[in-house]
């Protein structure tokens, strides 16, 4: 097997760059007076909230290191290093982020992570270097056990990822409208992920992909981005704050809040944990179905368009 492997930090060498970039967005926005808004104290917060997932990295990064290389010592399957290979871990990775990002919205103990990258009210290329410092603690990194079994090395299933994320960089923007017809067919724009980052009631549970938006579209989980309505950025219920500790922690705080509660059974516990965002035992918040079914029982012009479900009623 190949034991030694490594890859560059593709991250790390992009960071010039995601800062040129950034600079680029302002002076378009400034010069042009459209394509989007920048918020001071937003966009601080949103590169305090990148540092501290650096930071993250580098002082837990050894916990899933560790555990990928305990799956590849275990697997007796090596495919490699060619270029095919490469390849196909590049698309089999982002299969992995599609489900990974969609239990970040359906599994609260994992949204309590992913929470922070959906807390600006702005959208812009700094919104997407908002990133989360507790990743480690959703124990995602399980889903990537199924790539390193299947023969595809640690270092490489890094890497890959990294490319992933470069990739997701550019479609944190307003700048750019529509992509040519047969490019937002099979990639993720920024028109599709414009709207991921919605708490229109249409928008929500909508456009996980990470790379590739097919996987949406063969999930059931794509909503083209509706000219007649715009975005509107953030949390269902927004923060209020630029402080990056709250944003950081106050999922996590808001779970235990409610797990400690008195007089609740240990099932209803649990499922404050790993039900969806908005649950709750005795039916006082909801959920994004029940946010859903609210705006169809007041407009319910809006059934069987996208983002309802098909045959939805108010």
């Amino acid at each position: 097997m190949t034991d030694q492997l490594t890859y560059p930090d593709v991250v790390q060498l992009a960071v010039p760059f995601f800062i040129a970039a950034i600079l680029i967005e302002l002076a378009w926005i400034a010069i042009k007076g459209r394509g989007g808004r920048y918020e001071t104290r937003d966009a601080v917060t949103s590169l305090i909230m990148g540092a501290g997932n650096v930071v993250s990295g580098i002082v837990l990064g050894f916990i899933a290191w560790g555990f990928f290389l305990f799956l590849w010592a275990l697997t007796p399957l090596d495919l490699g290093t060619g270029w095919w290979v490469v390849a196909l871990c590049f698309v089999l990775d982002d299969l992995r982020y599609y489900w990974v990002h969609r239990f970040g919205h359906r599994i609260r103990w994992v949204w309590a992570s992913h929470v922070n990258h959906h807390s600006s009210q702005h959208y812009n290329l700094t919104t997407a270097l908002r990133q989360t410092w507790t990743g480690t603690f959703t124990f995602m990194m399980i889903v990537r056990a199924p790539l390193i079994l299947l023969g595809f090395h640690p270092a490489m299933v890094l890497f890959v990822g990294g490319l992933n994320l470069i990739y997701q960089f550019w479609i944190h923007t307003e700048a750019i409208g529509k992509m040519p017809r047969w490019f937002e067919a099979m990639m993720n724009t920024p028109s599709h992920h414009r709207l991921h980052h919605g708490r229109n009631p249409r928008y929500l549970d909508a456009n996980y992909a990470g790379v590739f938006i097919v996987w949406d579209k063969m999930f059931g989980t794509f909503v083209p981005e509706q000219e007649d309505e715009k975005v509107d950025y953030g949390l269902v219920h927004n923060l209020g704050t630029f402080n990056p500790i709250r944003v950081a922690f106050h999922e996590w705080v808001g779970i235990w809040r409610d797990v400690t509660q008195p007089g609740i059974r240990l099932r209803d516990r649990l499922m404050y944990a790993i039900a969806p965002p908005g649950w709750s035992h005795d039916g006082s918040r909801d959920t994004s179905e029940g946010i859903k079914a609210k705006h169809l029982a007041r407009n319910p012009e809006d059934a069987d368009t996208p983002g309802f479900p098909s045959g939805s009623k108010p």
